[in-house]
């Protein structure tokens, strides 16, 4: 149990994490801690405990509930945030029993999306997305309503018509925003097929959250995409044209909202028009914190969600950013290399976004891949063909 006090504005939590045995198990809670800072919250306290399961109704058992209770407390906390998901009854008993607010990763996720979302297209994403959330927590938890926003109606009192009503309402809510969210799809899919016609070469940006994806868009096409050290700083795609002298032709470069560990699949599901760019890519560039010594979970995280995608084997390059912050003796004796994931032997390129170093070779290596691409499609520009 670690302390994190100071003084804030900001609402105070207690983060909890349980270790239930499994791999990966965040001991620290860092990344949670990370999640919570980015949501405006500030960290009161961390709180670590063993089990061999879950409890049923509280999720850490009464003793451990009731000393997170006086913890929170004790460091003027307004909140609990558990690191793990946790059901709709454990949710319901587990706010009665420490009368205060409790919430998991999901939700914490859920709230940071939709703080971040500036398109349509994203704030649709986000609503779908809690949609799904809330609606698991109808039946058991009708109260949690009262806390939510997002225009779903009135609101009424306990009981079981009221449920149903917001039952329909919000299934009624899914419904229509499900159906906006296509119209933008079948937009996306013009503007791709309009790419296709124009034969553009199509990369997408992929990678765990807080690796420097947009800074290395923005080195790469000279944007502005906003850029932050801090976990989900971009969510909606952005796309530009990327010259390549090499071969003498521009290419489609996109940069995609970051992955995470236990990414909600409410979440997946709603950003499908999204991480679709990434599917139909013809190369994506993996981008690996090369300064996080988790780098290689969060490797094994991003494939989970681009297997659940179906982009698992569009071609890849590892692009392993962040170059400058690793002392000395972790630089790599050759920038350009390769590395074996998932069974296959893919290059590896060492960059940092923030120097440039590397970048010439990353463009080189670019356009070796767009000039193999292009004598694949000389027979379909061959005039005598068409």
């Amino acid at each position: 149990m670690s302390t994190d006090r100071h003084v804030s504005a900001s609402p105070g939590v207690v983060l909890v994490g349980v270790d239930l045995g499994l791999p990966h198990f965040d001991a620290d809670l860092d990344e949670l801690a990370q999640l919570a800072e980015s949501a405006g919250y500030h960290v009161c306290e961390r709180v670590v405990c063993k089990r061999r399961a879950r409890d049923a109704a509280l999720f850490v058992g009464s003793g451990k509930a009731e000393e997170i209770k006086a913890l929170a407390h004790a460091t003027g906390a307004s909140e609990i945030l558990f690191d793990q998901a946790l059901s709709p009854a454990q949710q319901r008993n587990l706010e009665r029993e420490m009368g205060m607010p409790v919430n998991d990763r999901i939700l914490l996720i859920l709230d940071i999306f939709a703080q971040r979302a500036r398109s349509h297209e994203g704030k649709l994403q986000v609503d779908l997305a809690r949609l799904h959330y809330l609606s698991t927590r109808l039946v058991r938890r009708w109260s949690h309503l009262e806390r939510q926003s997002g225009g779903i109606g009135m609101r009424g009192g306990p009981g079981e018509t009221q449920i149903e009503l917001d039952r329909r309402m919000i299934g009624d809510a899914i419904k229509r925003t499900r159906e906006r969210l296509d119209k933008v799809k079948k937009q996306r899919q013009t503007q791709r097929r309009q790419r296709e016609r124009r034969g553009t070469f199509n990369i997408s940006l992929v990678g765990y959250t807080n690796a420097g994806k947009s800074s290395l868009f923005n080195a790469l096409v000279k944007a502005r995409t906003y850029a932050a050290d801090q976990l989900f700083a971009t969510l909606d795609t952005t796309t530009r044209q990327m010259y390549l002298g090499d071969v003498g032709r521009s290419i489609s470069l996109s940069d995609t909202v970051g992955f995470i560990r236990d990414l909600p699949h409410t979440l997946v599901d709603a950003f499908a028009a999204t991480l679709q760019e990434a599917r139909d890519a013809d190369l994506l560039l993996h981008v690996v914190d090369a300064s996080n010594p988790a780098y290689p979970e969060q490797m094994d995280n991003v494939m989970k969600v681009l297997r659940e995608i179906d982009a698992a084997d569009v071609p890849q390059i590892l692009v392993f950013n962040k170059l400058d912050a690793l002392p000395q003796d972790k630089r790599p004796a050759h920038t350009l290399g390769s590395m074996e994931l998932e069974g296959q032997e893919r290059a590896r390129i060492f960059v940092s976004a923030l120097s440039g170093e590397g970048l010439d070779t990353l463009r080189t290596l670019l356009a070796t891949h767009v000039a193999d691409w292009i004598e694949t499609q000389k027979p379909l520009s061959d005039p005598a063909v068409i």
